[in-house]
Formats: C-alpha cells, sequence, structure tokens
C-alpha cells in the first residue's frame, strides 16, 4: 500500500497536493525557469482538549533524488496544514543521513534531535511520525534512529519516555484519525484503463469504503463498494477494482466516501480527477 521513490519522481508532474486531494487543486507543471516539484507524504501531531493524535498530510515539495531525506526535512520544517497539528523535531535538527539496506532505514540525526521537549504521548506519536513517514515508500518498512552515527545510551533514551529500545519500528496507522480516507492510487489526474484499481486507506464506519466512477459530463459510470480490514475507530486498508472505464470519454472523476447511516450523506468524501 505504498509508493516507490521512483514512482514519487515519475509521478512529480502529474499529482496535486494530497491523494486525498481535500482542496482538490492540482499542482501546475512548471515553467520554463521553474524548479519541478513532486507529492510527499508526511504525518504530523496533533493535539485537541482531550487527545494527541497522528493526520496525514500530502505536501507539495522541490524535486529531489534525495527524496527520503527530504521526507524526514519536512517534519523539521514544514508547515502542518492541519488545524491543531504541529511538529514535534526541534526545528535545528539536522538529518544527516538515511540509509537504506533489506528495507531497513537508518536514519542519522544530528545531536538536536535529542532536545524534543514532550510528554510519553508525545513520544510515542512522535517517533510514529517519522516511520510512518519513511514506510510511505516501498523501499522501505522498518525505521531505525541514531544520533551523529551513534546509538549509545543517551540516544536510546531518546525524548526520555518511550524510548528506543524496541527499534526498529514497523508502520502503525492505529493513531491517524485524519483524514478518514485517503488513497495510495490512482494518483490525481493519472491516466487510467479498464479495469481501474483502486488502493487507499479508511477509518469508517463498519469498515464499508463506497466507490463512484463518473465520466467528464457527470454520468454515472459504476458504483460499489469494498470493505476496508478494519472499520472505526480502527483504521483498515481496502481494495477495489473497477471495470466500466469508457474508452470514448478523455476525462473522468473518482469518488470515494462512506455512508452516514444516520442520514445517508456521503462523508468524507475523497474526489480524484482521472485520464481515460
Amino acid at each position: 500500500m505504498k509508493r516507490s521513490a521512483g514512482l514519487f519522481l515519475i509521478a512529480a508532474l502529474l499529482l496535486f497536493i494530497g491523494c486525498e486531494a481535500p482542496k482538490g487543486e492540482p499542482v501546475p507543471p512548471p515553467g520554463k525557469d521553474e524548479p519541478a516539484l513532486m507529492d510527499i507524504a508526511v504525518y504530523y501531531i496533533k493535539s485537541t482538549n482531550t487527545d494527541f493524535y497522528l493526520v496525514r498530510e500530502v505536501h507539495t515539495i522541490t524535486e529531489t533524488s534525495r527524496i527520503f531525506e527530504a521526507a524526514v526535512e519536512e517534519l523539521v520544517q514544514g508547515n502542518p496544514q492541519t488545524d491543531g497539528a504541529f511538529r514535534i523535531l526541534p526545528p535545528e535538527t539536522q538529518v544527516k543521513e538515511i540509509r537504506v539496506a533489506e528495507n531497513l532505514a537508518t536514519v542519522n540525526f544530528s545531536e538536536e534531535v535529542l532536545n524534543a521537549n514532550t510528554g510519553s504521548a508525545g513520544e510515542a506519536l512522535g517517533i510514529q511520525s517519522i516511520v510512518n513517514t519513511l514506510t510511505e515508500f516501498e523501499e522501505i518498512d522498518r525505521v531505525a534512529f541514531e544520533v551523529e552515527e551513534t546509538p549509545d545510551e543517551r540516544v536510546k533514551d531518546w525524548w526520555g519516555h518511550v524510548g528506543l529500545e524496541q527499534q526498529p519500528f514497523a508502520r502503525d496507522l492505529s493513531s491517524v484519525r485524519e483524514p478518514a480516507i485517503w488513497l495510495y492510487e490512482p494518483a490525481p489526474n493519472q491516466e487510467v484503463s479498464s479495469p481501474l484499481t483502486v488502493r487507499g486507506s479508511a477509518r469508517v464506519f463498519e469498515a464499508t469504503v463506497n466507490l463512484r466512477l463518473l465520466s467528464d459530463n457527470g454520468n454515472i459510470l459504476e458504483e460499489t463498494f469494498t470493505t476496508a480490514t478494519e472499520g472505526a475507530p480502527g483504521r483498515g486498508e481496502f481494495e477495489a477494482v473497477l471495470k466500466n472505464t469508457p474508452p470514448a470519454s478523455t476525462k473522468g472523476t473518482l469518488e470515494v466516501f462512506w455512508s452516514n447511516p444516520k442520514d445517508g450523506s456521503e462523508t468524507d468524501k475523497v474526489r480524484v480527477s482521472l485520464q481515460f
């Protein structure tokens, strides 16, 4: 359910901000003298009056071959888009190197990373925000940390609560509450054919995910539903195959949502423009 670094580079000019696309605005292709852009998914902590949890955001950055480092650097310096979300890594933190071998990413931070001031809940979520950000890439399924190339006792203590005794860490979306639905594929403005595979993540009632494919004039081409691997309050992965992709149409829209049992409203809808 993840994207590789190569796919990000290939799709840089096709993606718009957020595969879940809450704003629905495409990233325009760069001009002659403008840098190429690429989209990455990052995870920040959000605080409410009663709780802390993770939110997934898709940020547009300048295209780079150092995509793993750039993703973590966005956690350090990027601006969260979700109300109440914040950065936990100290702004002076440097990502000195990320080494990937056998699907394990080892992140070498500068010593400033140890200066974060957070409680135990924030520490666990802060660690998972880095892990989830890096495991968005197909090449990575586990993450370990070191500081100035040293995994000594001070480093293992990390921020003083959870620590790194259990590393390497694996991907865990159980604390990610926003957005309720996002897509891994298809990408916005992607050229697709029949059958069309749709994959994503959902935190929805009874794990039921509704899908609708529309032509460029708004006609419904296909409607179906699928079941995520877990229902709310948990989060599950889902996959569905749509077969009625029209050869005569040049554009269309994919809608993914869940139906609210109280009033039947189409809730947390994600809309993705497609090319046929």
